[in-house]
């Protein structure tokens, strides 16, 4: 690798890139339900409304991805981290969750949450070591099928 990894905001030149790695990594673990395609379809139009994508990126190679998106009352769900398979465990996937939490904080944000499923160890380890916390999976309010962990991070003052 020549390039340092860098992390950047989104860009329209790596939509294509946001919607393959979490294509596929939705395919493999979950399956892509509606408002997943959804948020994948139209990005751009979340991020008018407060969202933000971010990108690690390395001689123009997208090595993982992470969008945050508000929910109202100061609360913001981190969501769509994916990192391409040959990358992991490169500090890519945290970056971009790093970046996405100091975004959603610097924009108000109290709260943030994320849901997963339990069987993704790795990725709740990493949760963990960013300062999220298990808390009671609430079906009724994310009617994923799949997922069954919630994780909130309570923003310090």
């Amino acid at each position: 690798m020549g390039e340092k990894m860098q992390i950047v905001e989104y860009d329209p030149k790596y939509k294509s890139e946001f919607v393959r790695l979490n294509t596929e990594w939705l395919e493999k673990l979950y399956y892509i339900e509606s408002y997943d395609q959804y948020s994948m379809d139209h990005v751009e139009e979340l991020i008018e409304k407060g969202s933000m994508v971010y990108f690690a990126v390395e001689d123009e190679k997208v090595l993982a991805t992470c969008m945050i998106e508000p929910l109202g009352d100061d609360v913001w769900e981190v969501c769509k981290l994916a990192a391409a398979g040959q990358y992991t465990g490169t500090g890519a996937g945290s970056a971009v969750l790093k970046a996405c939490m100091d975004y959603a904080i610097s924009h108000g944000a109290k709260k943030l949450c994320l849901i997963t499923i339990s069987g993704l160890k790795p990725a709740i380890h990493l949760y963990k070591k960013f300062g999220f916390v298990e808390i009671p999976y609430r079906k009724d309010v994310w009617h994923s099928e799949k997922a069954d962990v919630e994780m909130e991070y309570i923003v310090k003052k």
